[in-house]
Order: C-alpha cells, then sequence, then structure tokens
C-alpha cells in the first residue's frame, strides 16, 4: 500500500510502499479515504515523541483518519465490516499512521462512526483539531455573555473554537487578517483584530477597557501570552495549546487554566461529528490534496482552517 513514512526521526517526509497491515485481536482494519493534517504531523517527524513512546520506523505519519471498516479483527463487536469511521490513529507502537491506504486500530480507542451526511473528507479534519476546541471549551465552563478572545483563531483548532464558543453564547472576539475577518464572522465571531494593524492588546483593550473573561491562546510564545494575560480581569480564565502559559503568575491573580494538552478521545469525538451532522458545527477546509502530494503540504505554514489527504 502506499504511505508517507520518515525512515529516521528528522528525515523528510516521503511516499513509500508499505506492507498492508493485519488486525490482531480487538482491532479493525480501515481503508483510508481521507486524512487531517495537523502541525502534530512535522513534530511527529521531527522526534517529539522519541523517548516518550514506543516506535517504529519505516514511521508512517498521520494521527487522523476516516475511511470504511474493511477487517475485522478476532472479538470485535462494536464495528461490522462496510461501517463508515473516523479517529485518532496514534497508538503505540507509534509509526502506524492514517497516511496510509489502511491502518489499524483498537476498536476501543478513539474511534467512532461518521453519520449519515457527514462527508468523510469533512470527518477525516475532526479528531485533532475539533476535539481540542471541545476540550477547551469543556475545560473552561464558557458562560452566556463572557468576553472570549481567541488568538490563533483561522487556523484548525481556532476555526472550531470559534464556533463552539459562540454556541456557548461568548462573545468571540478573533484574531485574523482583515482578508479572513469575514469568514471569522460566518464561524460565529462578534469582532476580529487584525494582528498585522498592531498589537492585539492594545487593539483589544481600545475596545474593552474593562477587560475580557477568557484568553484561548493558540499560537502565541511566553512573552506574547504574558502580554496578553494582562486583559484578563482577575478570576478569569487562559489556556495555551503552545505551553507558553506561566501557571504561577496566573494562580497569583487567581486566572484559572494554564497549559493545556488535548485528552478528549472517542465520547469526546463523537458528540462532536453530532454537532456537525446537526449543522452545528461547519468544518472548514482550507484544501484538499492527494496523497500522493502529501509530503509536500506537511508542516506546511499559512492555512486557514484545515489541509485534508484524499487517499
Amino acid at each position: 500500500m502506499r504511505a508517507i513514512v520518515v525512515r529516521k526521526f528528522g528525515a523528510t517526509p516521503e511516499l513509500a510502499e508499505m506492507p498492508i497491515p493485519e488486525p490482531g485481536p480487538g482491532t479493525v482494519r480501515v481503508q483510508l479515504q481521507a486524512a487531517g493534517v495537523n502541525p502534530f504531523d512535522q513534530r511527529m517527524a521531527s522526534g517529539v515523541l522519541d523517548g516518550k513512546l514506543p516506535h517504529d520506523f519505516p514511521m508512517i505519519l498521520g494521527v487522523d483518519g476516516a475511511g470504511t471498516v474493511a477487517t475485522l479483527g478476532p472479538g470485535v463487536s462494536r464495528f461490522a465490516v462496510g461501517d463508515r469511521v473516523v479517529g485518532k490513529f496514534l497508538t503505540p507502537p507509534v509509526g502506524h499512521g492514517s497516511f496510509a491506504e489502511y491502518a489499524v486500530l483498537p476498536e476501543g480507542g478513539t474511534l467512532v462512526p461518521i453519520p449519515v451526511g457527514v462527508p468523510t473528507v469533512q470527518a477525516a479534519a475532526l479528531p485533532t483539531a475539533g476535539v481540542t476546541a471541545q476540550d477547551l471549551v469543556d475545560a473552561t465552563h464558557i458562560q452566556p455573555g463572557q468576553t472570549v478572545l481567541i488568538v490563533g483563531a483561522t487556523g484548525g483548532v481556532g476555526s472550531f473554537l470559534v464556533q463552539l464558543a459562540n454556541i456557548a453564547g461568548a462573545h468571540v472576539i478573533a484574531t485574523a487578517r482583515g482578508d479572513s475577518a469575514d469568514q471569522m464572522t460566518r464561524l460565529g465571531a462578534a469582532e476580529t483584530v487584525d494582528y498585522t494593524a498592531g498589537p492585539v492588546r492594545d487593539q483589544v483593550l481600545a475596545a474593552h477597557p474593562e477587560g475580557i473573561d477568557v484568553l484561548f491562546d493558540l499560537v502565541s510564545a511566553p512573552e506574547a501570552l504574558a502580554e496578553l494575560t494582562t486583559i484578563v480581569r482577575d478570576g478569569g480564565t487562559v489556556y495555551s495549546t503552545t505551553f507558553a502559559a506561566d501557571e504561577n503568575a496566573l494562580r497569583a491573580r487567581s486566572i484559572n487554566g494554564g497549559n493545556i494538552e488535548s485528552k478528549g478521545r472517542a465520547p469526546e469525538l463523537a458528540r462532536l461529528i453530532q454537532r456537525v451532522a446537526a449543522g452545528d458545527v461547519v468544518v472548514p477546509i482550507d484544501a484538499t490534496v492527494p496523497l500522493a502530494e502529501g509530503p509536500a503540504v506537511i508542516g506546511a505554514p499559512g492555512a486557514r482552517g484545515k489541509t485534508v489527504l484524499a487517499i
């Protein structure tokens, strides 16, 4: 089968022929039709999991994937051959991911059915970015009327986070270049801040001198996040997905939150994809590219929304 692999940490991803994986007890083999691309894919290729999880080389990259159950391993009861499914293909040993024509996943892993009416390409864009956004909103317990600033709103996680915070009743401020403002408004942002027009902190404070309730920062380094944190009211909430938050400094101001890594699994993914099926959440896809062109888009900057590989 065709797959995108690295042969060692730090190597350039390449298209290669790999053996079709065989499902063992309690696992299913999925014939993948689409795979979502995330910044984590490049970090995985660079060795972020080295020393943390066992891994195999050649390492097949990719976490998010969607397709059809092709084969059942012994003892599988939750799925049937032919089921449309979407999941996170990241289980030890790492290196058997979704950038391939087939992948195997435990039936008890992060794998859920795709509802009728949800295209496979859209489903493939959900697991990492969508569930991360869902986890952020769940952790914050947003109350209707709260003012929420999302820094990095036009990326994969941000595009979902704008929608979910709006659904929760927040007044959403999204950072975006001027040419992306309309997109953010359509997704549910009440305001946009053009980060190329001046410091985000100053622009937000000019419009909201009383401060904001919640800051979700998906992109900033520690120094930039520390500056933005000054516009959060004491007792508010700050979450960083880049581990840039000084949690001791936040606690000194009774600010909740800190650094967060998504732990969402099948229940959260199932809840989110039902929202997509109901039309409450849309999946912003920036580009769909063939698997053969996948190595060129892994780690590529500047996407608005999600990039999906068509397999």
